[in-house]
Order: C-alpha cells, then structure tokens, then sequence
C-alpha cells in the first residue's frame, strides 16, 4: 500500500508549484475510483441499485396509475444523495488507517485534499445517476428532453453531487465512527430529500417555507425542467435561473466550509 503513495506523492512534487494542489485533488480523486473499482460488492451495489429503483418505482408507481415521469427526477436525485454522501465515509476510513494523516503532512493547501476528496465521490455519484438516467429517457414515458435538456441535467446532476459530497464530508470530518455517521446521516437524509419537493410541491405554511429553503428542492426542481417534465398539479415551480443560482451557490458554499473545517486538525488526526 506504500507504494502507491510514494509514486503519487513524488509525481505531484514533480510539477510546477503551482499545479501541485491541481495535481494531489486529482490523484486523490483517482483513488476514490480505483478503490471502488476494486471493491466488487460496491461496483455490484452501484450497477445493482439503480436498476432496482427503476424496477421498484416504475412498476409500483405505475399500478398506482401515477405519472412516473413526474417522480422520476426526485428519484434520481434519491440516488446522487445516498451515493455522494456515503462516498465520503472514506474519510473516516482513511484517518482510522493512517492515510489521511499521511496526505495532511504533505506541503499542499488543504483544499486539494478536500477537492480530491469531493470530486471522486462526485465521479462515483455520477456513475449510478447517469445509468438510471438512462434507463429512464429509454422506458419512462413523459420524458421529453432535447439534446441541451439532457446535457443540461448532466451537469446539473453532477453540480449537485458535488454539493452532497461536501455535505458528507463536512460531516465525517469530525467524526471518528461509521456507525456514528450512519446513525446522524439517515437524521438528515432522508428528511432532507422527502422535504425537496420529490413527492409533493411546496405548499402553504411552514412545511412549504422548508421545502423552499432546502437547497435540494431547486435539484429537483431544476431536472424536471430540463427533463420536460410536466408538473400534474400545475404549480408553478421555480424559474430555472434560480435553480441553477441556488444550487451552484450550495456547491461553492458546502466546498468552502470543507476547505475552512479541513484546516481545524481533529482528534484523530493526531492519532
């Protein structure tokens, strides 16, 4: 295992100083692949998992004679969710098995440690994401991008994978258990996503304030638009402006508190 370190580590002193940070994000991000690459159980979970979804939400959906297509966005962001943030628990695996002390010692910014960090889940993330978006625009009917709406949900998809992660990481960062980050995770996840507006538009009251202020709903609400995706209900969503507006601004500010919260060194960094 040390050897790979030690190609890495004397590849990225030689570059230029200044393409030293660019180049450690994206060896950190290659391991991210690599070791999922050579985790078998995870490559079936992550080629498994969106075929199932499909399977499960189409066929169930569909006996209730419910439009698939209007639910089919909220689902994949389901999938970027859970992926993007459970990626991150390498980073208490890494501070358990040294590596991560290992990278915090090198003479590089923190934040390329952090960016490595984010864009390899985001890969991961977005390795599951575009298989059911493509098992989505063969089968599910109501689906009615063009070229730039199908490009246009791609970035979006991996924008707001990239804010997930950094969600995740921000959270594992002061964390020493996997346990304990499942356990505050599921607090989050899962509200966070049924408060998105995947099942259901925001309405009037304090429900509907939270569902506006979560970040995630102009996710959503940003890939029915670019899918065609007509709303049932007939609300009005948000303009598709703001959705890019407020999801880019989560991507940036979950990156920026990761960047701030590396710098803090943690008990198990001294371990």
């Amino acid at each position: 295992m040390s050897q790979p370190i030690t190609i890495t580590a004397a590849t990225t002193l030689a570059q230029p100083r200044a393409s030293r940070p660019l180049m450690a994000a994206l060896s950190l991000a290659w391991r991210e692949i690599i070791r999922f690459l050579r985790q078998r159980h995870r490559v079936f979970g992550a080629l498994g998992q969106p075929i199932i979804f499909w399977l499960l939400f189409g066929t169930g959906l569909g006996s209730l004679k419910l439009d698939y297509a209007y639910f089919f966005p909220g689902t994949l962001v389901m999938i970027l969710l859970f992926t993007a943030i459970f990626s991150t628990i390498s980073v208490i695996e890494d501070r358990r098995e040294g590596f991560l002390q290992s990278v915090l010692v090198a003479p590089l910014p923190r934040w390329s440690m952090v960016a490595g960090k984010l864009l390899g889940g985001t890969a991961l993330a977005m390795l599951q994401g575009l298989l059911f978006l493509i098992l989505g625009l063969l089968t599910v009917h109501g689906l009615a991008p063009g070229v730039s709406g199908v490009i246009g949900a791609i970035v979006l998809m991996a924008v707001v994978s990239l804010a997930l992660c950094g969600l995740g990481f921000l959270l594992a960062w002061t964390m020493n258990s996997s346990q304990g980050f499942h356990a505050v995770m599921m607090v989050f996840l899962m509200p966070m996503w049924l408060l998105s507006g995947a099942f259901f538009p925001a309405q009037s009251g304090w429900l509907g304030w939270v569902v506006r202020l979560n970040p995630l709903t102009y996710g959503v609400a940003g890939l029915r638009q670019l899918l065609g995706v007509v709303d049932p209900s007939a609300v009005a969503g948000p303009p598709l402006w703001l959705c890019w507006g407020i999801s880019l601004a989560f991507a940036a500010a979950m990156f920026v508190l990761c960047a701030l919260s590396a710098r803090r060194t943690t008990r198990g960094d001294l371990l």
